[in-house]
């Protein structure tokens, strides 16, 4: 479940003196591995299960005892609008755009910036991670603060129109105060003017589900109580930081989707991973999926009663297709990631897999696994993106899914079929920790890796023979056979890429156009070690605060036999130096229909960033850890921050080179989007900055335009 990167930290002598790798290249089909049939349970095949009481009915207007009738609504489009966290409802990110391009945007400069006024007090110094993505709706910028509050501004001017604060105390903060959008619905029921007839609907940190109309900013009494639905009921003993919502709901059919972080880590009787529906109207549940109970938790458990606990949960974005009325579930691991001996057969299947849920009944339709019985916390970061994929000469409505491991995989988004092979790889070792339940085999997508060559100790990396030496030795000492490395106790054991390798929540974007996938990843190992129960004294946190799963720290995992150390990014002591070379993150444009690379370059300049936290403010573009994604636009750029640099740049979508940069006011860790005003296009980017990025703070919302 975890989703952040860490500082990148390179030195002006590590950077002069060694040389850098080439970017890589795009990985071919692995043709010469021949596939191995999984062992022992069915849950470890890649292929979909669909349950037999979730055979497709052909009911395209399929129904639920709630009001309204779930009926497929008209969406709004992207252009001058951005109504969607994901630009449209299919989440491509691509803005039709064209007023800005290659040959004009070094005249793009800021049009506006507006302060939220939400900066870290007390017990938030230090936690503060907003990633926000404002969606632009008529004449309106819609957004939120890390702390939730609810805010509008006019989109050409900045001007504030209202604001909302629901009040969400310090203590509720999990991993990092992040709220990464909010989502809008147009009752199609209602009268043009009325109160409410359009919903800004946001879900917080400490679990609220909060409807407001997106003119005034007034609640929406007839949704739950006085525009607020509890999203603690029947989850269990509330413990702060335990249960929050980062992520922007989504909207199918007239029901609200969601699902809820659970903190890491911490222990087996963890709260549920359940996923929601609620009328977007009235707040009522419309359904739960409960994947522990999926039957007797459906219309919520009975009195007295919870959801079960510790299951997966997901804390990023989902995405829907209103005419299918499915919504597809990225889906996180259970709540202890490193062992997996004690999780039921529901969680074996439906952790780290995509999962589409009829959004009319709340039942499964398919699911898809890209890790089986995942010890790794690679659970699925990215919101899935829609497509109509070309193939043999048709267009199949299609679904691309990248996952943190590196693969990007193409599925029948009807039925969940991959449109590619799925190939079974042997991992390299079952460990001795849990060799009866690690899978003998992992999936691979024969579409497109974005995935390097194992680590060797000629790897190993530092701003000094000394540093070098102290990593080399490190890695002697590690486990390491290769990707899927299982965890170990006797020593410790070097995952890699690490939990926020591939692709995390900032996503990908699809220029539909020109047929081409913009990917940015990391490039970035983790270095572990189990330690048995007695040898730890780590109590699990009850008030808030760091899981542990950040830049480095422990993890209880109160319940199973062994809590864990994770040192993320694998950093070397004193200079807080990356243990391997860089490129440590990149950016790559992948051929839509073959998933070829097109180009492939690293991503971010070394210019913050140096040994001690020392920056070197030198501008070579050595690829650094990044955070958050890109919009694409039809006039050939490529929109990104990202980088712990605090650049936004623009990129030729056709060369990858950079064409305009801008200094934000702290990391660019947030997606970026593009609108229109009275015919002037816009990009928008809300720098936050990132407390484990360590990329400042910022309630900056920065617009660029050309000059008028």
């Amino acid at each position: 479940m975890s989703h952040v990167s860490v500082p990148a930290l390179l030195s002006a002598a590590t950077l002069l003196l060694a040389p850098l790798p080439a970017p890589a290249q795009g990985t071919e089909p692995a043709a010469e591995l021949t596939p191995v049939p999984p062992e022992g349970p069915t849950d470890q095949s890649p292929a979909p299960q669909t349950p037999p009481e979730a055979e497709p009915t052909g009911d395209e207007t399929g129904t639920a005892d709630v009001d309204p009738v779930m009926q497929a609504q008209d969406l709004p489009e992207v252009g001058a609008d951005w109504p969607f966290w994901g630009g449209d409802a299919q989440a491509t990110r691509y803005s039709p755009l064209d007023q800005i391009t290659p040959e004009n945007v070094e005249g793009l400069e800021r049009a506006f910036v507006y302060h939220t006024g939400d900066m870290p007090e007390g017990t938030a110094e230090g936690k503060y991670s907003p990633e926000i993505t404002p969606l632009k709706v008529g004449d309106d910028i819609l957004t939120c603060s890390a702390m939730n509050v609810l805010i509008s501004v006019d989109a050409a001017t900045g001007e504030e129109n209202w604001r909302y604060d629901p009040g969400v105390p310090n203590e509720a903060i999990p991993y990092g105060a992040t709220c990464r959008g909010v989502s809008i619905w147009t009752d199609p029921e209602a009268a043009e003017g009325d109160i409410c007839s359009t919903r800004v609907i946001e879900a917080t940190l400490d679990a609220k589900l909060i409807a407001l109309d997106a003119r005034t900013g007034d609640p929406c009494e007839e949704f739950g109580e006085n525009g607020m639905v509890d999203l603690w009921q029947d989850v269990g003993e509330r413990v702060p930081g335990w249960y929050a919502v980062t992520a922007p709901p989504v909207l199918v059919r007239g029901v609200i989707v969601t699902g809820a972080q659970v903190k890491d880590g911490q222990a087996e009787d963890a709260p549920s991973g359940v996923i929601r529906g609620f009328d977007a109207r009235t707040g009522e549940l419309a359904w739960a999926w409960d994947l522990g109970a999926p039957e007797e938790n459906r219309d919520g458990p009975p009195e007295g009663e919870i959801y079960t606990r510790g299951t997966p949960n997901m804390w990023t974005t989902a995405v829907a297709d209103e005419e299918l009325g499915y919504v597809y579930l990225p889906m996180g691991n259970s709540s202890v990631d490193y062992y997996g001996s004690n999780r039921s057969e529901a969680e074996n299947e439906y952790s780290t897999a995509l999962v589409a849920i009829d959004a009319t009944t709340g039942e499964v339709a398919w699911t898809f696994q890209t890790v089986h019985r995942d010890v790794w916390d690679y659970d699925l970061g990215s919101q899935p993106t829609l497509v109509d994929f070309p193939q043999d000469g048709d267009a199949v409505p299609a679904i691309i899914l990248p996952s943190k491991q590196g693969d990007i995989y193409v599925l029948n988004r009807e039925t969940g079929e991959s449109l590619q092979p799925v190939e079974e790889n042997p991992v390299p070792s079952r460990g001795e920790i849990e060799p009866d339940y690690i899978s003998p085999t992992q999936p691979a997508s024969s579409y497109h890796q974005i995935r390097f060559e194992p680590l060797e100790e000629r790897d190993m990396y530092g701003m000094s023979p000394i540093d070098q030496l102290f990593c080399r030795i490190q890695f002697r000492r590690a486990n390491y056979e290769g990707f899927f490395q299982p965890p170990t106790a006797e020593a410790p054991f070097i995952q890699y890429p690490g939990y926020n390798g591939g692709s995390d929540w900032g996503s990908v974007a699809v220029d539909t156009d020109r047929g081409i996938i913009v990917a940015n990843y990391n490039n970035i190992p983790n270095y572990n070690q189990l330690i048995p129960q007695e040898e730890t004294d780590w109590p699990i946190i009850t008030d808030g605060g760091d899981s542990g799963e950040g830049a480095g720290g422990n993890a209880p995992q109160e319940g199973a036999p062994y809590s864990i150390r994770i040192n993320a990014g694998w950093r070397a002591p004193f200079t807080g130096m990356p243990c391997t070379q860089p490129p440590y993150g990149g950016i790559r444009a992948i051929d839509l229909e073959t998933g070829e690379t097109l180009w492939d370059r690293p991503l971010g300049t070394a210019r913050r960033n140096g040994p001690f936290g020392v920056p070197s403010k030198l501008p070579l573009n050595i690829g650094t850890p990044n955070n958050g994604g890109s919009v694409v636009t039809a006039g050939g750029l490529i929109f990104i921050a990202a980088a712990t640099d605090n650049l936004i740049r623009a990129i030729d979508i056709e060369t990858g080179e950079t064409l305009w940069t801008d200094v934000l006011p702290a990391g660019g860790q947030a997606n970026p989007i593009s609108y229109e005003v009275d015919g002037r296009q816009y990009v928008m980017i809300a720098p936050g900055g990132h407390h484990f990025m360590g990329t400042g703070v910022s309630d900056a919302v920065i617009s660029y335009a050309l000059p008028e």
